[in-house]
């Protein structure tokens, strides 16, 4: 018992900090009880949760810090004190809170109960959801009518779409939610997880809960989107690559549902990839950690296409209402606060069509560009338009070569994050809110050439924790300041090839780095060049599941691998379909699903229904949809546009958690939980989400544009976007796929776009005319086109979204 007095005062000091990672719940008539643990089995906490509320969301938090004993003792306390109701009964064991949400009738809780471990990130683990659960919180003498309506069913059916044990990963020391160079560079207070950043995607579900126990030790942040882990030898020594793709939260959806950028600036689509590299220790030589990280996006401007079971090739609609371009700016004003300067922009769209369509938005998007860099002198966009599509036509080895010098070319205007890692022996762990891994203004000056020189030891607050009596020292040698941002026309297919030519890029700057090899060329065929393939692959066909409904189309990828051609065409076409298929019939239901997993709609009594709009502008930003928020989740939310910040920020989302207090409660406390209506903690302030703007002097002069000829040599484009250059970017072969299937073709636009060099204006107007297309009433049979079979076999490959078999 005296051990574990001094363990409670070592944490009542300002000691390590304790992450539970396994919980039990129990019920009796009126509470359910949680009891978390950490991983030592040292560190026991108590969890209430009021059951008498038909309504509401009552939940209170011991404050004592309990041996295994004493826990042992409450749990029979309490059932001794409940046997007249029955007394206490095990629920489940579980692995964390994913979070609380209510419908029309009882909260639900959401609770993860079986988990997997998919990779380890500088000693902490990283999980997957294996299965899940949804409780009903009430008791069930407490439900009303409504608990059991047609509607409440319906809605907890279209939750329980949202396929928690696909795609979404957490850790419960790591911030996976931000990148390698953040989690070393920020101030972040030890134990709490920043949910508020737009990579957790169970931040509405998670908000009641963190906001009255003001701290995050019950819940997990979940990141959806991709995550990969694997290992190969260099000269007998092992290296670990990672790759981490996360999903942006802000303006989620489907493909044609999502499209372009809203009035907040932030766009469909938007994904954040990010690869590491580290190398253990060797011959006294330190750990060594690099890491490099590239976005994608739909194009930030206001356009739109509308599925049809009529046409699988809808038209583009470009909206003018943005005449300012106002939404892409406050767009990339946001990129420069998460990962500074400069923005090298990869636009891989066509830059030559018969019938303009991609080409609308291309020089709309070149006129959004040159008026940013002329009129907002703190964003530096750098502009490379390369047409993949025209120049897949060539070998895929040609192709692969040519993206590799436009890689190499954005590697050295943003650079990559690198640090070694040394160990002081003869300590504990230290955690300091007052450090500061890598300083914000030496980050900004150096970036440029990637070097700085430390001048006092980095300590890694929780950043690092492969052995628990170690002291780990940071020393930050190059920083990572501005991003690739790669689009196409839905940030797929092409998009991913070209992310994979700069991945395998940054992978030989890193290895170079690392002093693994002498050169940062890796050629085609190496390995390793396949290796690191095959992992966005994989990832591009994760990422187009969720956004597309089909894996992604790899034409390029199949002929490097030297694949069939027949049988690389068969696929082009079934994903075609497949994508088709999901797009017109699935994606409706699919977006609800998310939209209310996100919280952007919350359902109201007496308030038209979900499935009842046609449409989800309930989901501006700013808003909360039809219905006010919940008594508990009262608390204002104040984000900046800034989120996920690549640089050194302060990004405090929850009030600094009070030191533990673990001086030993006494009976009052553990009396305290067998009341059947205790008073709960309500967070009286606000929870301000503050951010610092990004200030760094840059020495290079800013290009408005750059462009590549149809060899892959880059020349000066001055203030004029040449549309007419041959180059191209569409998704190969799946344009040529859908262009030979086409039910109904896009109506023709009058006058085809011309854009000479030097003709182009910043007023869109004078390159482009629009004609929208009308309204097309007639629908498809599905009864007679499409059999309940065929819907189920191009449906094989799902887009993340299905029912649960736990809910």
């Amino acid at each position: 018992m005296e051990n574990h007095r001094q363990h409670q005062q070592k944490l009542s000091d300002g000691g390590e900090v304790r992450y539970m990672q396994k919980f039990r719940l129990y019920e009796t008539y009126s509470k359910f009880y949680m009891i978390g643990r950490d991983k030592s089995r040292t560190y026991w906490k108590v969890l209430k949760i009021d059951r008498l509320e038909p309504s509401e969301l009552n939940i209170s938090e011991d404050s004592t810090v309990f041996s295994e004993t004493e826990s042992s003792d409450i749990l029979r306390r309490i059932h001794e004190g409940n046997k007249p109701t029955g007394g206490l009964k095990f629920v489940t064991t579980c692995y964390g809170i994913i979070g609380f949400i209510k419908f029309l009738g009882p909260y639900y809780m959401l609770l993860i109960t079986k988990r997997k471990k998919i990779g380890t990130i500088c000693g902490h683990n990283i999980y997957a959801i294996t299965k899940s659960q949804m409780i009903t919180v009430p008791h069930i003498i407490m439900l009303s009518k409504m608990a059991y309506s047609n509607d409440e069913n319906r809605y907890k059916k279209l939750l329980c779409s949202v396929d928690l044990t696909r795609d979404f990963f957490f850790s419960y020391s790591y911030h996976i939610m931000h990148s390698l160079q953040k989690n070393l560079s920020a101030n972040n207070p030890p134990g709490l997880l920043p949910y508020e950043t737009l990579f957790v995607w169970n931040e509405y579900l998670t908000r009641g809960i963190r906001n009255t126990l003001q701290n995050t030790s019950w819940t997990v942040a979940l990141v959806h989107g991709f995550f990969k882990q694997v290992e190969f030898s260099i000269s007998d020594r092992k290296i670990i690559l990672t790759i981490i793709a996360r999903r942006s939260r802000h303006f989620a959806g489907t493909r044609y549902l999502k499209r372009g950028v809203n009035e907040k600036g932030r766009v469909a689509n938007d994904v954040e990839t990010e690869q590491i590299v580290f190398a253990d220790a060797h011959d006294g030589d330190p750990m060594q950690i690099s890491s490099a990280v590239q976005i994608r996006g739909s194009i930030p401007l206001f356009w739109s296409q509308e599925a049809s079971p009529l046409n699988m090739k809808p038209d583009i609609i470009l909206s003018k209402k943005d005449q300012k371009f106002e939404a892409t700016q406050l767009h990339f004003e946001n990129l420069v606060k998460r990962y500074g300067n400069p923005i090298v922009i990869l636009n891989l769209i066509k830059t030559r069509e018969k019938k303009p369509r991609e080409t609308i938005l291309g020089v709309e998007f070149a006129n959004a560009v040159r008026f940013i860099n002329k009129n907002c002198g703190e964003i530096h966009l750098r502009f490379f338009d390369w047409d993949l599509h025209q120049h897949s036509r060539c070998k895929a080895t040609d192709v692969l070569t040519k993206l590799r010098r436009v890689a190499a070319d954005a590697l050295k205007l943003t650079g990559i994050f690198y640090c070694h890692v040394t160990r002081r022996l003869g300590g504990s762990i230290e955690y300091s809110n007052s450090v500061n891994c890598v300083d914000e203004h030496s980050t900004a000056k150096q970036a440029n050439s990637n070097k700085a020189n430390v001048d006092e030891d980095r300590v890694a607050k929780d950043c690092l924790h492969v052995d628990e009596s170690v002291d780990y020292i940071i020393e930050p040698l190059m920083f990572q300041s501005g991003v690739l941002r790669t689009n196409c026309i839905d940030c797929l297919d092409r998009t991913n090839v070209a992310q994979y030519a700069y991945g395998l890029a940054a992978l030989g700057h890193q290895l170079e780095t690392l002093g693994f090899f002498e050169s940062s060329n890796i050629d085609l065929d190496d390995p390793i060049a396949m290796e690191i393939m095959a992992l966005y692959e994989s990832m591009g066909d994760t990422l187009a599941l969720q956004y597309g409904g089909s894996g992604a189309h790899n034409k390029i990828f199949s002929e490097k691998k030297g694949q069939w051609k027949a049988a690389t065409q068969s696929q082009e076409y079934i994903r075609s379909f497949q994508r088709y298929y999901s797009n017109t019939y699935l994606d409706g239901n699919k977006q609800k699903a998310i939209n209310l997993f996100l919280g952007h709609f919350q359902p109201q009594q007496g308030k038209p229904a979900l499935w009842e709009l046609d449409s989800d502008q309930y989901c501006t930003v700013g808003k909360h949809g039809p219905s006010s928020v919940d008594s508990n989740v009262r608390s204002t939310i104040r984000r900046s546009l800034s989120d996920g910040s690549i640089l050194c920020e302060n990004d405090t989302t929850i009030r600094s958690m009070e030191h533990i207090n673990c001086q030993h409660s006494g009976k009052s406390d553990q009396h305290s939980l067998l009341e059947v209506s205790p008073d709960i903690r309500i967070c009286g302030s606000d929870v301000c989400h503050c951010r610092q703007i990004y200030s760094g002097e840059f020495e290079d002069p800013v290009e408005d544009h750059i462009c590549y000829d149809e060899h892959g040599n880059a020349y000066d484009c001055s203030d004029v976007l040449d549309v007419d250059w041959p180059s191209s970017s569409a998704n190969s072969c799946e344009e040529e796929t859908l262009e030979r299937s086409t039910f109904i073709s896009s109506k023709n636009i009058s006058n085809e776009l011309r854009a000479e060099k030097t003709g182009c204006t910043r007023q869109s107007e004078s390159c482009t005319k629009i004609r929208r297309r009308g309204q097309i009433e007639v629908q498809l049979n599905k009864d007679t086109k499409f059999t309940k079979s065929f819907g189920r076999w191009v449906n094989h490959e799902d887009g993340g979204c299905f029912w649960s078999k736990d809910c």
